[in-house]
């Protein structure tokens, strides 16, 4: 099957097909360049998307991926953001393995194809060229003949003629010989003509349009081929990324299998413990008797006799934490905005923290020391006294550390003095801080009120205990009442229902003996044995300005 033998007469169609050809591959390179641009678009969302659920550095939501579903959340984010890598590799690949290489060979078709269709024009040219000789030379030997018939039929009409001189009928008969001489003359160049003719068209038919047609049909199969060639790189582009997408869709299975429900459960419980024990059970009063009322350690209001007993690394039973306001303001350098469990977490942490950067500070002292012993010993190399003042400033820092360090393990050995026992080794450290920075541990106790007069259950028992018993010995009941500072009426029926509080009736007038520190709780007294806490705004307080100003 050959285009030169089967379509000799087809060359406007053969003309039309390949140019049909090279659109259908020109049409083939955009779908692949549109899907390249796919590719680059699904990848840059894939991206984006991935970095928009990205936990914020140094935020809230960085903290929660300590969490096994958030950390199994966190990989599948970035086996996404692999993921579209990978498609940007398929982009990639087939940009430069499709799109470029079919543009070249698309260029390379068009000027092979311009070439062969204009050396088939140039052989239709001459062919017809040769035609157009045949025809003129056809014409000419027809007409050579019609003149030597006409001056032969001339010549014998005027030599049958007897008035016709003689001189005439010479004249015709010459005339006719040469008009047959003509014919004959004609006659051989058509002839030679038409020969060379019959030969440059079996070589038109046979040789130049078979070659060419053969080239042109050779350019269309490889065109086939070729565009077939792409096709099947195109898969293999699909088809290299898959392993590797197989191992990031892997990675997510196996996040996901990572889960541990039980750990995560474990995590809160060590997010949110307070370290408080739940309240004990709550004592009959009987108040049939005409005794005073006596109010036990579980009372529902505190007075003088029913104080509890306070001692740092004891239970403390006057727990004012679970009803008091938490107010949202600057967190105290001691967190002692927190309960007992996260206080004592935070300051292990911050403790930890300090230690890393003495220990940073220490390592680049002793650089600095080497370096100066270096200069000293070899003085063309710098001069010794230029790191005084770095070592200088280094070293204070230290001590500054240090010192703040001290503060914060102080603070950390009174929380763990506080908190349950958890373990003999903790009991050891909470009574070897007791006996060694009991001072630095009472002045930070007192300093542990937040700038917006925020409070924890340690604030609220070192209000209420700290004028009354400064040293928390057993005399306790022997201090002398804190001195009232003013009255106050109660605008609302209030029912202390919390350990610290104390009841009021709507229209009672009370003694004020503490103000409200921010935290919005003010502490009152009933007829000098009956003392607690009422919220701020369920009374009118009236403070003596002498009392307050002594």
């Amino acid at each position: 099957m050959s285009w030169g033998t089967e379509l000799w007469d087809q060359f406007d169609n053969l003309e039309k097909h390949t140019q049909w050809g090279i659109d259908i591959l020109e049409k083939y390179i955009k779908f692949v360049k549109e899907r390249t641009e796919i590719e680059l678009s699904y990848a840059k969302q894939l991206r984006n998307l991935s970095k928009k659920y990205q936990p914020k550095k140094n935020s809230k939501e960085e903290e929660e991926y300590k969490y096994t579903a958030c950390k199994a959340f966190l990989s599948t984010l970035n086996e996404m953001n692999d993921y579209a890598g990978q498609h940007e590799v398929i982009s990639e690949n087939m940009t430069s393995q499709i799109t470029v290489d079919l543009m070249r060979y698309v260029q390379e078709l068009k000027q092979e194809r311009k070439s062969n269709f204009h050396d088939g024009r140039k052989a239709q040219q001459h062919i017809e060229t040769c035609w157009k000789q045949l025809e003129s030379s056809k014409r000419r030997f027809e007409r050579d003949c019609k003149e030597a018939d006409r001056a032969q039929q001339y010549f014998e009409k005027m030599d049958a003629d007897i008035n016709v001189t003689k001189a005439d009928v010479e004249k015709a008969r010459q005339q006719a010989q040469i008009r047959q001489q003509m014919a004959e003359d004609s006659k051989a160049d058509y002839s030679l003509i038409l020969q060379r003719f019959n030969q440059e068209q079996w070589e038109y038919y046979h040789t130049h349009i078979p070659n060419i047609f053969q080239k042109i049909q050779e350019m269309e199969e490889r065109r086939i081929v070729r565009i077939g060639e792409s096709m099947k790189t195109y898969a293999e582009v699909d088809r290299q990324v898959i392993p590797i997408i197989g191992k990031c869709l892997d990675g997510i299975v196996k996040a996901a299998e990572s889960i541990d429900q039980k750990n995560d459960s474990q995590l809160v419980v060590e997010a949110y413990k307070s370290g408080f024990e739940p309240p004990g059970d709550i004592e009959f009063e009987d108040y049939t008797q005409p005794m005073k009322r006596t109010v036990s350690d579980n009372s529902l209001s505190s007075s003088k006799e029913g104080k509890p007993e306070l001692r740092f690394g004891g239970k403390s039973r006057g727990k004012l934490w679970p009803f008091i306001k938490k107010n949202k303001g600057v967190t105290p350098e001691d967190f002692s905005n927190f309960p007992p469990e996260q206080r004592r977490k935070k300051l292990q942490q911050k403790v930890d923290d300090l230690n890393r950067e003495i220990q940073k500070e220490t390592d680049q002292r002793d650089a600095i020391t080497k370096m100066k012993d270096v200069y000293l010993k070899n003085p063309q190399m710098g001069d010794p006294a230029s790191l005084d003042q770095k070592l200088t400033e280094v070293t204070q820092n230290i001590e500054k550390l240090r010192l703040e360090a001290q503060k914060f393990e102080a603070w950390l050995a009174e929380v763990e003095g506080r908190l349950p026992a958890r373990s003999e080794q903790a009991r050891r450290q909470s009574g070897l801080y007791d006996g060694q920075t009991h001072q630095t541990v009472t002045n930070c106790a007192q300093d542990r009120e937040s700038p917006d007069g925020s409070y924890t259950e340690e604030q609220s028992q070192e209000s209420e205990h700290k004028v009354l018993a400064p040293d928390f010995d057993d005399e306790f009941d022997d201090e002398e009442p804190l001195p009232a500072i003013g009255t106050c009426k109660a605008l609302y029926t209030f029912e202390g229902q919390n350990e610290g509080t104390i009841s009021v009736v709507e229209g009672e007038t009370l003694s004020v003996i503490e103000e409200d520190k921010g935290d919005g709780w003010t502490r009152i007294r009933r007829n000098e044995d009956e003392e607690g806490y009422v919220p701020t705004s369920y009374v009118e307080v009236y403070l003596d300005k002498n009392a307050k100003g002594s």
